[in-house]
């Protein structure tokens, strides 16, 4: 039975088995953090084109987040090397920013997660870079579709099944893959805490949700079947046939009544194309 408590702030930084059931005040301070981390991905969006290195656009990153009054929680995060997190084409998830250039037609996810007075703001986006195919195109389409139908199950009295299924459905239209390694997650005053939010899954099984719930909703969809290969630095996870891949994040919290979003880009630059 999923047992759930109501933390006050003081205490919100305590891991504990129990689901945790947080107060306005935390989701004053998520929407803080949450407004950071998007508005350091709408500052990148004229930055990713050919040419630039993935280690050119993580330093550009860690200074908007210093400068926004955050710092990033993925750096030394269990030994991680570097603010953000950006992943090209086959790599799924945690690729490692470095010395390579972007070319046109890569696709590629930026996840920032940053720490503001304590809570997380974890948020991730594709992007084009350069002349993209269709096909790479569609793909990022369907996935940041398939994000915001899994948003629209998460309220009250329904479940983490109902958003896992949402999202699978829509990929299955397409013949598409959900990784199943990964998952969203708690988060609040923790970085990765409970419910793990598989996005697989049965209408009405799994936990349920309720009010003051915080957790992030991030499918990673492959073009081809949803097998993951870990490579040897320990951290940059790629699809094992080599497919496309592509993958949105946003960091929510359960309401009365449905759901609030913290990472929406103020500037409406969720998806691309972007207009800046």
């Amino acid at each position: 039975m999923t047992e759930y408590i109501h933390v006050k702030e003081g205490d919100a930084a305590i891991r504990t088995h129990a689901i945790k059931l947080y107060d306005e005040n935390a989701f004053a301070g998520m929407r803080k953090a949450g407004r950071l981390a998007a508005d350091v991905l709408d500052a990148l969006v004229p930055y990713v084109k050919p040419g630039v290195t993935t280690e050119a656009l993580d330093t550009l990153a860690d200074d908007l987040i210093r400068q926004g009054g955050g710092v990033s929680a993925c750096r030394y995060y269990r030994g991680y090397p570097k603010s953000v997190c950006i992943s090209a084409n086959h790599v799924i998830c945690h690729g490692i920013p470095g010395p390579k250039a972007l070319k046109s037609g890569d696709i590629i996810n930026i996840d920032v997660t940053v720490i503001v007075d304590g809570w997380h703001g974890d948020t991730s986006r594709m992007f084009f870079v350069g002349d993209v195919p269709l096909k790479a195109k569609k793909l990022v389409d369907v996935t940041y579709q398939a994000l915001m139908l899994g948003i629209e199950q998460a309220k009250p009295g329904n479940h983490i099944g109902d958003i896992g299924y949402a999202i699978q459905t829509l990929a299955a239209k397409h013949r598409y893959g959900v990784v199943r390694d990964f998952c969203g997650h708690g988060l609040g005053k923790v970085f990765h805490d409970r419910p793990e939010v598989v996005h697989v899954g049965i209408p009405g099984e799994g936990v349920e949700l309720k009010p003051g719930m915080l957790f992030t909703i991030e499918p990673m969809i492959n073009i081809g079947k949803p097998d993951v290969k870990i490579l040897d630095d320990g951290w940059t996870s790629v699809t094992r046939d080599r497919s496309l891949s592509a993958q949105f994040e946003h960091s929510i919290g359960i309401t009365e009544k449905g759901c609030e979003i913290f990472t929406k880009s103020a500037a409406g630059l969720d998806a691309p194309p972007y207009q800046v």
